[in-house]
């Protein structure tokens, strides 16, 4: 029995939550699979895990064998990339996780480029919403938008972002612009929201931060098509500063209540402590950094450039 190919197959057994569906992820015979974790057990003397038909259960003794397996397979693939050179140039594989449309926007064009210029490195991109544990989900780095929950995580600061108010010439011209966050209250409003409800709008004045909770007249569940309807006159939506830069620059958007916005928000790329970086996340930092530095002062030079109706406060 080759133990270290048996404890890959027991831990992706487990995360994938059968055996079949770790021979499919695998891409071998599920008889060899399920070889492999009884030959594990056979040898431990003891149940690992326990198989039902909708899912694979661990037993105690697996939960605790499975946990020191993924450290004894995280040092193994540790040293195959010190010793194949991956410390030595920029060479391997990189998971990087971002906001959906953020990292559609701003951080993919940044792949692009970056694999022109390394083209012994390949990345794995992954657009999410969802806040991944990097090191559970073995994630290089990481693209945050917002303070981090996380303090143990090595944060490179490279700009901010803040919320705006926003709506189209056309509404403005039907319905006069409020003239504090309550007025929403008497707006159609568009919400960016799901099967989940998110209603409650942040604004910060003179008496300091306050929360508006509007009855959105439109929701929907991207940010792309909540600026789309706001575009098209259908209301007064709620975004992030990058979203709506190109629709206020070209004018089919126009802010509101800007003197009422809150404070801004900093953008962060993130990753796991380690004791030393490959040579292929460095070369991402490094890489990443500038440009995206570069991008987050063109919006806030389109947003903050961009004139706003008088709203100060009374």
């Amino acid at each position: 029995m080759d133990r270290f190919e048996a404890m890959r197959t027991l831990v992706a057994a487990v995360d994938a939550g059968s055996l079949s569906a770790a021979s499919r992820q695998l891409n071998i015979p599920l008889p060899t699979v399920s070889r492999r974790v009884s030959d594990l057990e056979t040898l431990l003397g003891c149940p690992l895990v326990v198989r039902t038909q909708r899912r694979l259960l661990l037993t105690e003794a697996g939960a605790a064998y499975v946990a020191s397996a993924r450290r004894v397979l995280d040092e193994l693939a540790e040293a195959e990339r010190a010793v194949s050179g991956e410390y030595r140039v920029p060479r391997g594989e990189l998971l990087i996780t971002a906001p959906i449309q953020f990292g559609k926007t701003h951080v993919a064009p940044i792949v692009h480029e970056f694999l022109d210029a390394y083209p012994e490195v390949t990345v794995r991109l992954a657009l999410t919403d969802g806040i991944v544990d990097l090191v559970e989900a073995h994630v290089d780095v990481a693209l945050r938008l917002g303070h981090l929950p996380d303090s143990r995580l090595v944060a490179r600061r490279v700009g901010t972002l803040r919320w705006l108010a926003c709506a189209s010439p056309d509404y403005l011209a039907r319905r006069a612009p409020p003239a504090t966050p309550v007025d929403l209250t008497g707006h159609a409003c568009i919400a960016y929201e799901g099967l989940e409800l998110w209603r409650d709008w942040t604004f910060a004045g003179p008496r300091g931060e306050q929360t508006i909770v509007v009855r959105p007249r439109y929701s929907v569940n991207t940010a792309d098509a909540v600026v789309a309807g706001a575009a098209a006159g259908l209301g007064i939506a709620y975004v992030m500063s990058y979203q709506a830069a190109e629709s206020l620059r070209d004018g089919t958007l126009v802010e509101i209540l800007r003197a009422w916005a809150p404070a801004p928000f900093p953008v962060q790329i993130v990753h796991a402590p380690r004791a030393q970086l490959p040579v292929k996340l460095r070369a991402f930092l490094d890489f990443v950094t500038p440009r995206l530095q570069r991008r987050l002062r063109g919006v806030a030079a389109i947003v903050d450039g961009v004139r706003a109706p008088d709203d100060r406060p009374t």
